[in-house]
């Protein structure tokens, strides 16, 4: 008979200071940070912001990256890495090699759906952010998120 693998489960947090999101603006700097620069106007990427209930970060979670006109973006993967983090919320984030801010239809779609599974799981989805090296796009600030 073969024998089944075990399932672990494990959790651990450094005892480091953790920043803190208090606005669209310090998530923009913070994924900006975890951008390579000469890459933003090239291919676009997506990633995902972990907090913990006190929105204080977890990490960033470098999802995908595309190509010059779009990323694919795995619902259940994004949801799998903040159950496995214990986070409480996400701030999700993509660039745009165009540098247009301005929030395409599967943009808009994509956020929705991501919204919807949020909701589902009680993981909130804070934001979503479309990044350029000259400024960002926030969902939230825009009414679109909620």
């Amino acid at each position: 008979m073969n024998k089944i693998a075990e399932i672990k489960v494990s959790y651990n947090i450094r005892n480091t200071q953790k920043e803190k999101i208090t606005s669209g603006q310090k998530a923009y700097e913070i994924f900006l940070k975890s951008w390579k620069k000469g890459l933003l106007e090239l291919q676009e990427e997506f990633k995902v912001l972990l907090l913990n209930r006190a929105n204080e970060v977890l990490g960033i979670y470098s999802l995908s990256k595309g190509g010059i006109s779009g990323t694919v973006v795995d619902v259940r993967l994004i949801f799998s890495v903040a159950l496995k983090c214990n986070a409480s919320s996400i701030i999700i984030s993509h660039n745009h090699p165009s540098g247009n801010l301005k929030p395409s239809d599967s943009d808009i779609k994509i956020t929705n759906k991501i919204k919807k599974c949020s909701e589902f799981l009680d993981i909130a989805l804070l934001d979503h952010l479309i990044i350029t090296k000259y400024g960002f796009y926030s969902f939230s600030d825009e009414g679109i998120l909620f």
